[in-house]
Parts: C-alpha cells; sequence; structure tokens
C-alpha cells in the first residue's frame, strides 16, 4: 500500500493536490490529527476489501505542537508494518498566501482575535518544520497557478514509477526569486545575454533564433557542459540513496533566454538515460 501524507501551508494548494489524487483513484482524508494516523494506516492496511492501495492524507498544524515533534517516530512505525510512505509538502512566500487570503476572504486556520494573518503564517510555519525536514518533495506554489499545480502533481508524483527517481529541470528568473523547492541551483547570468539583441528580446529560449545564438558562444557551451557533467555523476547518487524526487533549477536574470535553454539542453540529454524527467519553465508559465 502506498501512503501520501499531503501538508504545508495553508493557502499553498494543499487542498487542489489532495483533490487532484482523488480524482486520479487516491482514497483521500484531509485534516487528520497527526495522533491518529498511524492507527488509520494499521485500519486501512487490516481492510478485508484490500480496495485501498493508494491513500493520501492531508495533515496540517491543527494537530498541535506535541504530536508534530513526534512526527518522524510516527512515520518510523507506520514504515515499519509495511507502508510505502512518501510525504509532499507544499509552501509559498508570505506575500502570496496574504494576497490569496484576502481573495479568497478565507480565515487563517490559526488565526485568532488580535492576532495578525502574517503572524499565523510564521507559527504555523514552525510548527510545521518537523514534516518540512521529513519531506520527499517540497514543492513551491508562489508563481504556480490551480491549473498548472495539478499538471505538476500529476507529473512529478503520479506520473513517477515505482521507485524511480523524478527529476525535474526548471528555468527562473532571480529578479522574481529563487525557487525554494530547490535541490541544486546553477546561476547562469554570466552567460552572453539574448535580452541585449534587439530581434531576440521578445522570444525565448526555445525559439530557435534564440538558440542559434547561444549555440555560439563557448561560455554556454561550456556551462552546459559543466551541469551535465556534475548531474551525471550526482544522480545516480541521489538514486542509490532511495530518493523519490530531485529539483535542479537554472536561474538567469528573467527566466526568458539563458536559463530556458539550459534547462532545455539538460533536460533532453537526461531523458535518455532516465525514465521521469521533467521539465519546467517557472517565469513562462
Amino acid at each position: 500500500m502506498k501512503l501520501v501524507i499531503i501538508s504545508g501551508l495553508s493557502g499553498s494548494g494543499k487542498t487542489v493536490a489532495l483533490h487532484t489524487l482523488e480524482d486520479e483513484g487516491f482514497y483521500c482524508v484531509d485534516n487528520l490529527p497527526l495522533g491518529l494516523l498511524a492507527e488509520f494506516a494499521k485500519q486501512i492496511m487490516n481492510h478485508q476489501m484490500h480496495i485501498y492501495n493508494e491513500v493520501a492524507v492531508g495533515i496540517d498544524a491543527r494537530s498541535g505542537v506535541n504530536d508534530m515533534r513526534r512526527f518522524s517516530e510516527i512515520i518510523k512505525q507506520i514504515k515499519a508494518s509495511g507502508i510505502e510512505v512518501e510525504i509532499i509538502y507544499f509552501q509559498a512566500e508570505i506575500n502570496a498566501l496574504i494576497k490569496r487570503f484576502s481573495d479568497t476572504r478565507r480565515r487563517h486556520p490559526l488565526a485568532k482575535k488580535g492576532i495578525p494573518l502574517a503572524e499565523a503564517i510564521d507559527i504555523e510555519r514552525n510548527l510545521l518544520s518537523p514534516i518540512a525536514v521529513d519531506a520527499d518533495l517540497c514543492l513551491d506554489t508562489t508563481h504556480t497557478n490551480v491549473h498548472q499545480l495539478r499538471e505538476l502533481i500529476k507529473q512529478r508524483i503520479l506520473s513517477r514509477p515505482e521507485a524511480e527517481l523524478s527529476v525535474l529541470f526548471q528555468s527562473f528568473g532571480f529578479k522574481h526569486s529563487v525557487p525554494t523547492d530547490s535541490d541544486f541551483v546553477f546561476d547562469v547570468r554570466c552567460l552572453p545575454n539574448p535580452h541585449w539583441e534587439a530581434k531576440l528580446r521578445p522570444l525565448t529560449g526555445q525559439d530557435p533564433e534564440v538558440q542559434a545564438f547561444l549555440q555560439d558562444q563557448q561560455d554556454v557551451i561550456d556551462m552546459y557542459s559543466h551541469i551535465r557533467n556534475f548531474m551525471d555523476f550526482w544522480i545516480p547518487h541521489f538514486a542509490q540513496q532511495n530518493r523519490y524526487y530531485l529539483t535542479v533549477s537554472i536561474g538567469c536574470t528573467g527566466g526568458q533566454h539563458r536559463s530556458v535553454y539550459i534547462a532545455e539542453q539538460l533536460c533532453n540529454y537526461f531523458k535518455g538515460k532516465y525514465a521521469n524527467v521533467s521539465l519546467r519553465h517557472r517565469e513562462m508559465n
């Protein structure tokens, strides 16, 4: 049986994740108190009809500090019973979360009379830190809308074969912040910038004209080769440690030209070596 634990900051996409998994056939339970998780897993395992092969559970900060401190212990207990466990943690920048609560006019679950929203989010982040530390995959949804998040979940969680490492190459722009869900971050802002070529400025790293420009630059060739060789060496080490997910982020200034081109090249190369390799251009999305 596979148990996916969905947790993270309120407003970061947990409900969307659970609905997406439910639509794909998972048995989903939201807001289960963490203290009941081990017993819940036991009951599911002992179900006579064995129809619950894929289960997803939403855990939030209302479980309380005492249970949160026991999170690693609870997960070890569940794994010892033979259940495969994946922990997915959702987060977003505080300004994005505040805007989402403002737009939806929903109340933060930890907000009490007199406590500002920003403080409630900070309290929640601290309470959930044991889950964030143990997470197999952290997803930053600051720049992700509902439709993109659903697709990302299908791509990274549902499409991953059993025991296979899922590798994501994503481009981004430093001026829009560094993705906090990255395992590796490579800065390619030192490379020649197509932005300063008037005819290339409105294009992206997916356009043949930009690709031709970058392919003629020795620094670009060297940067791609060095990143490719580095990841070629280290990806197998991550796979050997039974890691489920690996995120490699490539950043340039705006996330339109250089980072897009390098991420595309890396994805194409590693797709020939691994079964589950995906690509995301954060700023282009």
